[in-house]
């Protein structure tokens, strides 16, 4: 009897050491975030990979190990951070991708956490000179073929309107305008890649010719071409968006008192629900991490100016942490946190 009463011990001792074992192990893969990988993705948007780069070593810190992040078209990120082919992104504009984010699965496979660039920006530019020549401050003017003919590139009569990548939510927002302010028989909407057509922008401003292009801020456009000093933002004459949109407001559109026609927006990150749940260290550094728009554009202008390599990208990111290493160490100390690490 007394033999058995011992075996008995020694199994329930067993046990609890190793029920013990398991959930410390638990503990470091999910907690700590120890030995757990980290899948992530950009567009060709480079400054995306600036910003990806940034979370990902401070991911690094909370001792995660993080894979190559991808290039991807949005569409195709949105399907899979939600079919748990990647874990996050930092491409989440919260308002212009609610389409993507929906047609993914919705919050029922995602979660946008956290803001990294509280203003997003969007609307029409054109050059000053040629908008105080002729008093153009709004699209609709360009119903006018004599003024739309003054932005017409390609000798075909239509101005001209820069816009951006196949596939990006701007690109329908863009069509959308067109049609409903009736401009389709004037406007022509130049697509293509946004980097690339933005250099054609500014080689035909450096020759005084008059400019009208989709502008996005923050990127490096604006930091050469300084609003009411070098260009204006042209006003719409209302607010009408995709339906995916159907409930923004004039309201939501406007900035200084002008309506640009695009909502602005918050820049998040997206990421896979299942993730999140099982990492909450990582979550809580999604919660945390922000650049500010004005390093976004000086990134932006690095890039422009050559320094685009992942190489070069990588070390603008950490010359960015090393800037702001108080600040940074911060979000890394509460998101330990999140998994119990208080020291």
């Amino acid at each position: 009897m007394k033999r058995q009463v011992r075996q008995l011990i020694k199994q329930l001792t067993l046990g609890i050491t190793l029920t013990a074992l398991i959930g410390l192990s638990a503990c470091e893969s999910t907690s700590s975030g120890k030995k757990t990988k980290v899948r992530s993705a950009h567009s060709n948007w480079v400054e995306e990979q600036f910003q990806t780069q940034i979370v990902n070593i401070g991911l690094e810190k909370l001792g995660y190990e993080i894979e190559e992040p991808k290039e991807i078209s949005y569409p195709i990120i949105y399907v899979s951070v939600a079919n748990g082919e990647l874990d996050y992104s930092t491409i989440n504009y919260e308002i212009s991708h609610r389409e993507f984010f929906n047609n993914a699965g919705g919050t029922k496979k995602l979660e946008r956490v956290g803001v990294i660039n509280p203003d997003v920006i969007q609307g029409y530019q054109i050059d000053k000179k040629t908008a105080e020549k002729y008093n153009i401050t709004n699209l609709e003017q360009f119903k006018d073929p004599k003024i739309a003919k003054l932005f017409d590139t390609d000798g075909n009569g239509k101005a001209n309107l820069i816009g951006c990548d196949p596939g990006w939510f701007c690109e329908v927002i863009v069509d959308h305008h067109l049609k409903a302010y009736g401009l389709e028989d004037t406007v022509e909407h130049t697509r293509g890649q946004y980097i690339v057509l933005l250099a054609d922008v500014m080689t035909r401003y450096k020759q005084g010719e008059s400019v009208l292009y989709y502008a996005f801020y923050p990127h490096w456009i604006s930091t050469i071409l300084k609003p009411d000093q070098d260009i204006i933002w042209l006003e719409v004459p209302f607010t009408s968006l995709p339906e995916s949109q159907k409930n923004i407001t004039e309201k939501d559109t406007s900035v200084n008192g002008k309506n640009l026609g695009f909502t602005v927006d918050r820049q998040r990150i997206v990421a896979n629900k299942k993730f999140l749940a099982a990492n909450p260290v990582a979550k809580r550094w999604f919660e945390l991490v922000q650049i500010p728009a004005e390093d976004i554009n000086v990134e932006s202008l690095k890039i422009k100016e050559g320094e685009s390599s992942p190489e070069d990208i990588r070390r603008h990111a950490k010359e960015w942490v090393e800037k702001n290493q108080e600040l940074f160490d911060s979000w890394v100390e509460e998101s330990k946190k999140a998994g119990g690490d208080s020291t």
